[in-house]
């Protein structure tokens, strides 16, 4: 059992359809049927969505992946049509909120790997593959793979595992030329985002887009590699064989983890709410990434 801890109640906005309630993001349909997306401070682990919140997360997630929009234009067009605020709409919605592009959703999620941890790490230990992709021996946690690969995953619903999935399974879902479009796009903005982060300081392990059709034309969709969709890592203190320090909520986990949170993560009931100590350190964590990949200052 997992889900919500404490499902939020929507808000209604004269114009605005509510389409759905995700882990992080609200998702609405306006009077011309744009998407509108509002990411919420919401914080998930372990398949839970936790009834504390991390303040500014959500414009953290938004502004960062639109600076990554940017940086990635001449590689893949994105969904997004604006950033201004619809008539009517709460006024916390500001920095939040993106109106984008209704396109028809590939039910696959992208995952580009170039560094071994994980549940790829966990299948490489059983079998020396990922995805069924044979990998070489001898790799240990936070290893740089020889070659970034395509890792693709079924999307799950709230409260269930993303499973991955082999290539093959992806082309009998969505047939060849797609998915193959796919891995083409996803390794390609993967190792451009790559490179960006590593001239920052930062490791980028692995990430996982959404993409979805405008007509014949591939977009790239939903958030784009924030603390929340990638795993993030210090370069300077990237050590193969142990767990890796990164900017995203391991704090989160930890002291979920941890005898001080009093929970135990193999029974069936949510998890506590979050001490102001680790909402302050998760926090920092999400706006010294931001900091460090824009160059920027959060405020």
């Amino acid at each position: 059992m997992s889900g919500f801890v404490e499902k939020p109640e929507p808000i209604e906005v004269p114009g605005l359809v509510h389409l759905h309630t995700g882990k992080v993001r609200e998702l609405y349909q306006n009077e011309a049927g744009d998407l509108v997306m509002v990411a919420s401070d919401r914080i998930s682990a372990y398949d839970w969505v936790l009834p504390t919140e991390i303040p500014d997360k959500g414009r953290v997630l938004t502004q960062l992946s639109l600076w990554w929009f940017d940086q990635l234009r001449d590689l893949a067009r994105n969904h997004v049509i604006s950033t201004e605020l619809p008539e009517g709409a709460p006024a916390d919605w500001a920095g939040r909120t993106l109106v984008c592009k209704s396109l028809k959703m590939v039910p696959v999620e992208c995952v580009a790997r170039g560094y071994l941890t994980g549940s790829g790490l966990v299948e490489y230990q059983e079998s020396r593959t990922v995805c069924g992709l044979a990998l070489p021996e001898g790799l240990v946690d936070g290893s740089e793979l020889p070659a970034p690969i395509f890792t693709p995953a079924t999307k799950a619903e709230v409260g269930e595992h993303d499973e991955n999935v082999s290539y093959e399974e992806v082309a009998r879902q969505v047939g060849a030329e797609t998915a193959a479009q796919l891995r083409q796009a996803t390794l390609a903005v993967y190792s451009r985002a790559r490179d960006i982060a590593r001239d920052r300081g930062i490791i980028l392990a692995d990430t996982k887009f959404e993409f979805g059709f405008e007509g014949d034309t591939l977009v790239l969709a939903d958030e784009v590699l924030t603390p929340d969709s990638s795993r993030f890592w210090p370069a300077d203190q990237w050590q193969p064989g142990r767990a890796q320090p990164s900017y995203d909520k391991q704090f989160v986990r930890d002291w979920l983890t941890s005898p001080a949170s009093g929970w135990d993560r193999k029974s069936e009931q949510p998890p506590p709410a979050l001490p102001e100590e680790v909402v302050a350190a998760t926090r920092q964590k999400y706006v010294e990434a931001y900091e460090r990949l824009t160059g920027t200052s959060w405020s």
